[in-house]
Parts: structure tokens; sequence; C-alpha cells
């Protein structure tokens, strides 16, 4: 998923869920900045003073990022949770829609409701969650499960869609075919190009064992943002049992639906601009206000609010350690980011048999 659906449908789904605008947000920009936050290491300050930091995504031409060892700490508990489930390692670290694995994580992170950073966490839980509808079937390590070929979409070829993604966006190679990039990129839904992350996508694929996936988005992407809805519907009740929330009225189902199904530009800030308009106009039963704007990097970011700092990689002069870096939304953001990969890795999948880190 994209951001449209990480800042944009999290934000109002949050709103219908019951928390208040400023609430909203938190829980959305933690979502949308777990694909943002590219920088790990520790961050030092001029006093001496340290803090840790795990990215949580690599950046787009990272060739770091088909190391191993690499995945299973970034891409596995954060954007391709396994759900756990057959014999081998491989089998395991699929990906499934909601799977129990994914249920538990969720209400580990409800539990922590009471946290200084329960919102933040909240909304990392969310983008791991929601991910499990876009990226299943494919797997955050090298997998047999990420091999894609006969790659159709309609009566659009692999070839023109990277060669209308390519000149959208300007750095993808146009002509590259799926089948090479099954060799060279083997992790997570690569070699699927974008199509898991399109809400209006009608697609299909061989599979590394030769099967045949027919995959309609839409209602994957439907059923997410109900399920996101009622985990923010049980957090606000203080309660775990997020799967026999209210979820989202059927109205706004209705309404959400169109919205996804219509706002279809090849590009995700479009999209995001598209969500944005019809909250503002009322396009959302319920809901009739302006979207808070997101910013990742540079003035108004999270980390520059936080620390000062433009950089992604920390050029520059070390920042002064303060008690408002203690309070900041980066600070809380990456301790829930700690906080989900240990339980994820550490507790939840070891319990069903998939050790990875």
């Amino acid at each position: 998923m994209n951001i449209d659906f990480h800042y944009g449908v999290i934000y109002a789904v949050a709103r219908v869920g019951g928390l208040p605008p400023d609430a909203a947000q938190t829980v959305a920009h933690a979502c949308q900045y777990v694909d943002d936050a590219t920088t790990p290491g520790i961050l030092r300050f001029a006093g001496g003073e340290t803090f840790e930091r795990f990215a949580t995504a690599h950046k787009l031409i990272d060739y770091s990022n088909t190391e191993n060892d690499k995945n299973s700490l970034v891409w596995t508990p954060f954007h391709f949770l396994p759900a756990g489930e057959g014999q081998t390692l491989q089998e395991k670290a699929v990906c499934r829609p909601d799977s129990v694995v994914a249920r538990e994580v969720m209400r580990r992170a409800i539990r922590q409701r009471g946290a200084e950073n329960a919102l933040h966490r909240l909304g990392v839980t969310l983008h791991t969650y929601v991910d499990t509808w876009a990226h299943q079937g494919f797997a955050g390590i090298e997998c047999k499960f990420n091999r894609v070929s006969r790659l159709e979409a309609g009566d659009c070829t692999p070839e023109n869609w990277l060669a209308r993604l390519a000149g959208a966006t300007g750095h993808l190679i146009e002509h590259m075919e799926s089948a090479l990039l099954s060799e060279d990129l083997p992790v997570g839904h690569g070699a699927a190009l974008h199509y898991p992350d399109l809400p209006w996508a009608q697609w299909s694929y061989i599979d590394g064992t030769g099967m045949l996936v027919n995959r309609q988005n839409l209602d994957e992407f439907v059923c997410a943002a109900e399920m996101a809805c009622r985990a923010v519907q049980a957090f606000v009740a203080g309660s775990e049992a997020f799967e026999s929330a209210p979820g989202l009225p059927a109205n706004v189902k209705d309404a959400l639906r169109h919205l996804l199904r219509t706002n279809t530009s090849n590009d995700d800030q479009q999209r995001l601009e598209g969500i944005c308009a019809a909250v503002g106009t009322g396009g959302i039963p319920g809901l009739q206000e302006m979207i808070p704007g997101y910013v990742a990097k540079g003035p108004g970011s999270w980390k520059c609010d936080a620390t000062g700092l433009l950089s992604d990689d920390d050029r520059g002069e070390r920042p002064r350690w303060s008690e408002a870096f203690e309070r900041s939304d980066y600070r809380c953001f990456h301790d829930a980011v700690k906080e989900h990969r240990f339980v994820v890795t550490q507790e939840i999948l070891p319990a069903h048999g998939l050790r990875i880190a």
C-alpha cells in the first residue's frame, strides 16, 4: 500500500473509529512514516547523548535490501508479516491477510493503549496489519513464493506498466520485465511491480510454485480499512477484542469503496490528494474536514522538529538533546518501532514456530 491508504484512508477510518483529529493525525502519520523512516543507527547528540533508531524501510534504490539478514528485521516485521502457516521456513514466512499472527500483533498494540507513545505504536502496527492484505502471498525473505511469471492486469502488460510508471516518476528502468525482477529482487513483491499496492487493480500471475494467483485488490483494500476501523474502535474502547467491534458503517464503506475504485492516478501523491479532497468535501458520510498535510523529510517533519536535522543521513551539526526531544513524535515513533519489532520477532513469531532474528 502507498501513502494514499497508509495516511489518507487510515486518517479517515481513525476518525470514523472514534479518535479526535489530532490523535488520528498522529496514528496516520506513524502509519505512513513506516515507509519513510530509512535512516538507521545511533543518533548522536552534541553533549554525548545517544538514541538508537531502526530503519523501517529501505530507500527505493538500495541494493542492501537484497541482503537477507537485513530483510528479516525490516521487511518481515513491518511490511510482510509472516502468517506462520505451513511446514517449512519459506511457507511460514509468507504473508496472509488478517492471519492469526496479524491479529495477535494488533492486540498487543491495543494492549499498550496507556503508554505515552500508544498512538504511534497503533499507527506502526496498523501499517503492518493492513499490508497483510496488499502483500499477501509474498514474503520478506528470499523465497520461491516471491517469484512471478505471466503477470497480467487487464490489457496492461508489465512492459506498458513500467513504461508508464517510468515516465511518471523517472526512477524505474523502462521495459524492465517481471521475470528479471524475480531473479534480481527475490524479496517481497518487487517482481509483481506496484500492482499489489493499487487499490483498484485486478491482476494475476503464476507464483514460484506454479500456481495461478488471481487478485482483486478493491475487495482486499476495503476489508483492510474495515478491520483497521475495528482496531481503532477497540483501542478507543479499551478492548483487545477488536474483531467484534462494529467497524465501518455501511454508507461509509460504500463511499470508501467508490473512492478507492475511481481514484486511479498512477501517482500515489495524486491519489492522496483525491482522498483528502473527498474527506474535505464530505465524500465520506459523517466526516467533513481537512486532512492535515504530511511531511516525510526536511522542515516540518517529525525528525526536523525533534532534532533540527534536515538531511536523511544526519549530516551536519549534532543536535542538542533536550526534554523536548523526549516528548517528540520522532522519539515516540522510534521507540514504538523498537517495541513492535521486538514483540513480532522475539515473542509472537517464535510462538508460531518461526525464528527470523
